[in-house]
C-alpha cells in the first residue's frame, strides 16, 4: 500500500476555484438523487454477490452510506470496510484489508466486487492485485492511482472520473485502456461522486455484469449524452 500513499500525496489539484466549490457542488449532487430516481430505478438488479465499499481519505463508512443503501436495494450483499476512518497507509492496514476481503469471500461463497472512492479506490486496486482470485471486479470513483500504482489489477476494472474534479488531477484517475478496463467520465465533483446519480447508475450497471463475462459499459443511445 506504500505506492498508494505516494500516489495520493503527489497529486494535488491546481484548480483553486473548483476546490473552493467542492462542498456546494457535492451538496447539490446529493439533492439530485430524488429527481433522478426514475433513472436509478432502471439500473439493473444484481445477483446477490458480495460488494465491499472503501471510503476516501479521512472518510469512514458513513460517507458511503447512500451508495451502499442504493446497491443493497439493487440486490447486492453490500458491506462497508469496517475499519473506521481512512487515515491512509497506516501500519497494518494492508493485512486488515486482506482479512476483510477473505472474510467476505468466505461468507458469500465467491469473489467479491470492490468499489473504492478516491483513496479507497487506490487501495481496492492494490488489494485486487494481491488477491485476484477473491475479487470479481474493481470500480473506482475519482481515485488517483496514476504513477507508482498505475498498473491495473488482473480483474475487470472500471474507473469513473470527472474532469471538473476539484481535489485530484483527473488524468491520474484513468485506467490504461485494455480488454478488461474502461474509463467513464461524468460531470461532477470529487466529494459528491459517491452519491452522484450517474455514478450510482454506472456502478449498478458494472456490478450486474455476469461473472467471467465482463463487457464495457454501453455508451450508446441516451447514455451517450451523459457519459463519455
Amino acid at each position: 500500500m506504500a505506492e498508494a500513499g505516494r500516489s495520493r500525496r503527489a497529486l494535488p489539484s491546481r484548480r483553486p476555484l473548483l476546490m473552493a466549490l467542492e462542498a456546494p457542488r457535492a451538496a447539490f449532487e446529493a439533492q439530485t438523487l430524488v429527481p433522478a430516481w426514475p433513472l436509478l430505478s432502471l439500473a439493473p438488479r444484481g445477483d446477490g454477490h458480495g460488494v465491499l465499499v472503501l471510503p476516501g481519505f479521512m472518510a469512514s463508512d458513513r460517507s458511503t452510506r447512500l451508495l451502499r443503501r442504493f446497491l443493497r436495494d439493487r440486490g447486492y450483499a453490500v458491506h462497508g470496510w469496517g475499519l473506521g476512518r481512512n487515515l491512509g497507509t497506516e501500519d497494518g492496514l494492508a493485512s486488515r484489508l486482506r482479512a476483510r476481503l477473505l472474510e467476505l469471500s468466505l461468507r458469500h461463497g465467491g469473489r467479491v466486487s470492490l468499489v473504492g472512492w478516491s483513496l479507497g479506490g487506490v487501495f481496492a486496486r492494490e488489494l485486487a492485485k494481491r488477491l485476484p482470485e477473491r475479487v470479481r471486479q474493481v470500480i473506482t470513483l475519482a481515485s488517483p492511482f496514476g504513477g507508482q500504482a498505475a498498473a491495473p489489477p488482473p480483474v475487470p476494472s472500471t474507473a469513473i472520473y470527472s474532469r471538473s474534479d476539484g481535489i485530484v488531477a483527473w488524468r491520474t484517475c484513468l485506467e490504461p485502456e485494455g480488454a478488461q478496463t474502461q474509463n467513464l467520465e461524468i460531470v461532477g465533483s470529487h466529494c459528491g461522486l459517491g452519491h452522484h446519480p450517474l455514478a450510482l447508475f454506472a456502478i449498478a450497471d458494472r456490478l450486474a455484469q455476469p461473472v467471467d463475462d465482463w463487457k464495457p459499459f454501453d455508451r450508446s443511445g441516451w447514455r451517450s449524452a451523459l457519459y463519455r
